[in-house]
């Protein structure tokens, strides 16, 4: 009975571990999140590739990109607050 009652039990154990990496799996890969937020941040950005690629760390990193495609930085402090080397906002 009592082996039985652990085998239930670290049945049960491993099924719910299976069931929460399997439904937080999306909100963890920011990849596709970071991808289309910085689309339409870069939209109109006249350098596209550069844009996306600084949008991209700078998402990644922050874990947010501001809305809209110029601006409201303040809606992310963490995007708004990277420098490049040279002292000037690294994110786009």
């Amino acid at each position: 009975m009592a082996m039985t009652m652990k085998h239930l039990f670290l049945t049960l154990l491993f099924l719910s571990l299976l069931l929460h990496s399997s439904f937080s799996q999306p909100t963890m890969d920011g990849a596709g999140l970071c991808g289309s937020k910085c689309s339409k941040r870069c939209s109109k950005a006249a350098v596209m590739d550069r844009c996306m690629k600084y949008c991209g760390i700078c998402c990644q990193q922050c874990k947010c990109v501001p809305s809209g495609t110029y601006g409201n930085k303040h809606e992310c402090p963490c995007y708004r607050d990277k420098k490049s080397s040279k002292g000037t906002p690294k994110c786009p």
